[in-house]
């Protein structure tokens, strides 16, 4: 019988990479800049999940924050005209994703608009991540 070796450790398939409690990534703004302002976020390994919350500027009012979530920037393929994104859009309005990418993108709808953002991050290099496109991402809906 053949022996055949393994090559065991941490990977986008491996199961315990996901399992395991992941390290902090912390980040955030008061003022992300002018309406139609878009951030991207890069993180140094490939995500468990993802929490955003909405907080702006202090002393703007709660519907002087607004911004959207997306995973790729806006001018790839139908991003934001086709609806890709999720709104944040009042001060402590929030939003958990349990996925796995290396980036994410925020536009601001309103110019006061802040966001902190927290991070479960894997052992996982971000050069294993593929690139998060096609249907529900960047591609136009029938």
């Amino acid at each position: 019988m053949a022996q055949t070796d393994y090559n065991y450790g941490t990977g986008l398939r491996n199961v315990g990479s996901y399992q395991v409690s992941g390290h902090p990534y912390l980040t955030g703004s008061t003022n992300m800049g002018a309406a139609g302002t878009e951030l991207k976020i890069s993180f140094p390994f490939v995500t468990k999940s993802i929490t955003i919350i909405s907080s702006g500027t202090f002393g703007a009012s709660p519907t002087e924050n607004q911004f959207k979530v997306h995973f790729n920037a806006a001018a790839d393929g139908d991003v934001l005209t086709g609806g890709h994104f999720i709104t944040l859009d009042s001060d402590e309005d929030s939003m958990t994703f349990d996925i796995k990418c290396k980036e994410i993108y925020l536009t601001t709808v309103t110019a006061a608009a802040g966001y902190q953002l927290y991070a479960s991050l894997t052992n996982i290099p971000t050069k294993s991540m593929y690139d998060l496109t096609g249907s529900g991402l960047t591609d136009a809906l029938g």
